[in-house]
């Protein structure tokens, strides 16, 4: 009796372990930027919410966050990523040239695979001190800056071409001229943390630099959230900026290995639904749904945004003539440090 009651207590078990099985998804793992943390941990949910009421299965999703230089990295070395949310192009373009997903991502979504965007903004201490309303006040001697490496981090490349966008249409396209304001302000960086947030903390928590550089949404999400004294910031958007894209993209390498496929395309898809256009506005960023855009256009200042492929060409010639070793970056750091 009791041999049959354990054998049908471990026929029950199995079937239970079988059934949750079967109610569950495999986990899929994203791949975000060092400052998505807050903005992943509200769209998660809601997306494991609408995949349970469409397919009737649990998921769990797994999430990492560092600057998407090192992500891209970790992927190539073959961390198993099944979609990326990042925030530069080049990022995305060099998982493909290495055969871990399609060279043609960019067409796989909506608006270049870029759900969202931003552009690079200013932090500064209460009242202004150091009065900083332009790019060029960045470059004067005693103005002392905090952003993240642009070797690691797609944030501060964004700070960098910025600056660099600024200072050519200054400079009427003068190369020489262009390179030596941009010296000036990479040598006035006190602090080169790895990722955005290690930048926000080191000024915000630490109190270094003058003036923090970071995406738009970084900044003002700093000056109106809880987690820093924010009645000790101003935020500073300069009339000219770089339009920053955050592209997004299925890790078709992984997603085939895994089987994840239909689940990892559901939940890039989801990020250009009108709730999550609503939910990025929140964070402060500016959103491809137009009526979204109208809806919230009075909460973001107006300000020309450049494209850095309308001015400097297509990303591979931008990333060899910036950002690769011995590269105009390297130069200016070489020169100034």
């Amino acid at each position: 009796m009791l041999k049959k009651l354990l054998l049908a207590t471990a026929v029950t078990t199995s079937l239970f372990g079988s059934a949750a099985a079967l109610a569950a998804d495999k986990p899929i793992l994203n791949a975000s930027y060092d400052v998505a943390r807050e903005l992943f941990a509200e769209i998660n949910p809601k997306f494991q919410a609408h995949w349970k009421a469409e397919t009737g299965k649990d998921l769990k999703i797994d999430q990492s966050f560092a600057g998407t230089s090192r992500q891209a990295q970790d992927i190539i070395q073959g961390k198993k990523v099944d979609t990326v949310t990042f925030n530069q192009v080049t990022d995305v373009d060099i998982l493909a040239k290495r055969g871990l997903l399609r060279k043609d991502w960019a067409e796989q979504f909506p608006n270049h695979s870029s759900p969202y965007y931003s552009t690079t903004a200013f932090l500064v201490r209460k009242g202004n001190p150091k009065h900083i309303k332009n790019w060029d006040d960045l470059a004067r001697s005693d103005v002392k800056l905090v952003f993240p490496n642009p070797k690691t981090s797609g944030n501060a490349r964004y700070s960098y071409l910025g600056a660099w966008l600024y200072a050519n249409e200054a400079f009427k396209g003068d190369e020489a001229k262009t390179k030596a304001f941009v010296g000036k302000i990479l040598h006035n960086v006190e602090n080169f943390p790895t990722g955005g947030r290690g930048a926000t903390v080191a000024f915000a928590q630490n109190g270094q630099g003058d003036v923090l550089l970071s995406f738009e949404s970084e900044v003002v999400n700093i000056a109106k959230g809880e987690e820093f004294n924010s009645a000790e910031f101003e935020v500073i958007v300069p009339p000219v900026s770089v339009l920053a894209e955050f592209p997004v993209a299925v890790v078709d390498k992984v997603v085939d290995e895994k089987g994840t496929r239909e689940v990892a395309k559901a939940y890039l898809d989801f990020q250009y639904s009108k709730d999550i256009q609503k939910l990025l506005t929140t964070y402060h960023y500016r959103v491809q749904d137009k009526e979204v855009a109208a809806e919230t256009a009075g909460q973001f200042q107006d300000l020309r945004l450049i494209d850095p492929t309308d001015v400097l060409g297509s990303w591979d010639e931008i990333t060899a003539k910036h950002f690769d070793g011995n590269a105009i970056l390297d130069q200016l750091l070489a020169e100034g440090r």
